[in-house]
């Protein structure tokens, strides 16, 4: 792909043109799945960092200075999403025994704080049900069922490629849902 052909997908993708941002990340996905796979030795840490990456990749395109070069911008954030990853897996595993504790008290619980987090999650459903049948789809196979990308590709009918945009659009679709009805709640 020549630097002008490069550019204009670029410019193309900025404005939210869903096929050029679908070509952008089927141009880069596998430069950037192979450097994140390096990092993490991991296929669904680095699938699920992949998509994160393009997520913001996506967003973040009127960032991109044209003076350098665009791979390297990508790997850049590539790098810096492998390094939070590494970060929250710390949290994570220093958080352990603070699992056992929260076990603990979530059987100290009263009534009332188990039915707001019954509630919280009857919430969560409520947006989820009024999502697009895709969306829908998407989010119970990958966060409910735990799937692979290739195993909802395969269970969808659909191209990859496409199974990686559907399931960074229903991220965001749903993020931005929850942060309104939050906003909406206070």
């Amino acid at each position: 792909m020549t630097d002008e052909t490069l550019f204009q997908l670029i410019h193309a993708a900025r404005d939210k043109d869903q096929k050029a941002q679908t070509k952008l990340i089927n141009t880069f996905w596998i430069d950037v799945f192979s450097f994140v796979l390096k990092k993490v030795q991991d296929e669904n840490d680095a699938d699920e960092i992949t998509v994160s990456v393009f997520s913001k990749v996506l967003n973040k395109l009127d960032l991109y200075d044209p003076n350098f070069q665009f791979k390297t911008w990508i790997l850049t954030i590539a790098q810096n999403t492998v390094i939070d990853f590494w970060r929250r897996k710390s949290r994570e595993t220093e958080d352990a025994s603070d699992e056992l504790h929260n076990l603990k008290n979530t059987f100290e619980k009263s009534p009332e704080e188990l039915l707001i987090d019954e509630e919280d999650k009857e919430r969560i459903l409520q947006i989820i049900a009024g999502l697009d049948s895709n969306y829908q789809d998407i989010i119970r196979l990958r966060f409910y069922e735990e799937k692979s990308l290739k195993e909802i590709s395969d269970e969808l009918g659909i191209s990859l490629s496409n199974t990686k945009i559907r399931i960074m659009r229903a991220k965001k679709v749903l993020a931005e849902l929850l942060t309104q009805n939050e906003l909406d709640s206070e």
